[in-house]
């Protein structure tokens, strides 16, 4: 199984201590979490983002918001309530929360602090597993493509979805380490996903793990497809409605739609942990408003390697900015997941126990 080179998170007696992902690519560091209002910080600035990683962060803050006030009711609906207004478009972070809530509501106060660090664990360990069976149903894609071209299998992303933003290998990039790991060789296509540049974080992990990559503005995007220079795309998922809509990092959508004009197969990969089967479609998918300062002021480093905010538009400028779109079902070839590849429209074919 993939071993992430710096763990994305992990309990240190009654903390955690995350990968604080606000200063990557410019620095590495960790941060320790103390306390519920921690945690909650930590996922609503994004120093733990991707969908999968905030939902067992969250899970952690549960068990340390326990640890720090006791075992009663009280103070679970509280935690509960707390992390659930974190963040609302990734459902994982709701699905471990229901997931904590229902293992620990029927034990008695004093049961419930181990009981709560044990379903963190599990959650988190899950989740590797999950990312290694997605791997290795999307490495079939990449297969399939080096076996009929020469040359690399060029994947184009977007956004991270990455061992940054999960517990193991990742989700969209989960088959590009397979991939690399059975000898086939890959090149990936990253845009840089403003306004919040994750994709400066894929460029990070993949050139730390050797992988050939190529980034690009995120508009260069249409061009590049409709020229036969990328062989597929593929990118994570926030939630993934039941009838295959799927949202993810704002600028998704105009990827796909620019691959199904230029006939690119465009895959999301997904987790079980982000199917929202009582999610009817994308039309019901909260969508996240964030902050005008995202769109208005970009980091980087000075002359002197110095991290450093620059304004790009005055403070008064009028921004929307939506942290998500979402993807149409008859845009996506299919969405990978532990369970295989099916149509965005037939994963009830793999989750029969939520068929309707």
């Amino acid at each position: 199984m993939f071993t992430q080179p710096i763990p994305t998170l992990r309990r240190e007696a009654e903390s955690l201590v995350i990968l604080d992902q606000t200063l990557l690519p410019f620095r590495s560091e960790t941060r320790a979490l103390r306390t519920l209002d921690d945690v909650a910080e930590a996922i609503r600035v994004m120093r733990v983002r991707g969908a999968p990683l905030i939902g067992a962060t969250a899970a952690f803050g549960v068990a340390i918001a326990l640890v720090r006030e006791g075992g009663a009711d009280a103070v679970l609906d509280k935690a509960l309530a707390t992390l659930a207004a974190t963040r609302p478009t990734a459902v994982n972070l709701h699905w471990a929360l229901e997931r904590m809530a229902r293992v620990l509501r029927p034990l008695p106060a004093a049961a419930r602090i181990d009981a709560a660090w044990a379903e963190a664990a599990a959650i988190r360990d899950d989740d590797a597993a999950t990312c290694a069976a997605s791997g290795a149903h999307g490495l079939t894609v990449l297969e399939a493509i080096a076996a009929r071209r020469a040359g690399p299998v060029r994947v184009m992303t977007h956004c991270n979805a990455g061992w940054l933003a999960t517990c193991g290998a990742g989700t969209a990039l989960a088959p590009v380490y397979a991939a690399r790991a059975h000898g086939i060789d890959v090149e990936v296509i990253v845009s840089e996903t403003r306004p919040r540049n994750q994709g400066l974080l894929t460029a990070w992990e993949l050139r730390a793990a050797g992988v050939a990559l190529t980034l690009i503005a995120d508009n260069a995007a249409g061009l590049l497809l409709a020229e036969g220079r990328v062989d597929v795309v593929i990118t994570g998922a926030d939630r993934v409605a039941a009838n295959g809509d799927a949202a993810n990092k704002v600028g998704t959508s105009l990827k796909a739609l620019a691959a199904h004009a230029a006939g690119v197969p465009f895959y999301i990969a997904a987790p079980h942990s982000t199917l929202d089967f009582a999610c009817a479609d994308g039309g019901a998918i909260p969508i996240e408003d964030r902050g005008a300062d995202e769109v208005c002021r970009i980091r980087g480093t000075d002359a002197d390697g110095a991290l450093t905010d620059l304004r790009l538009a005055p403070a008064d400028t009028r921004v929307a900015n939506p942290a998500f779109d979402v993807t149409a079902a008859r845009f996506i070839t299919g969405i990978i997941t532990e369970r295989g590849i099916a149509p965005a429209d037939e994963l009830a074919r793999l989750y029969p126990e939520h068929a309707r």
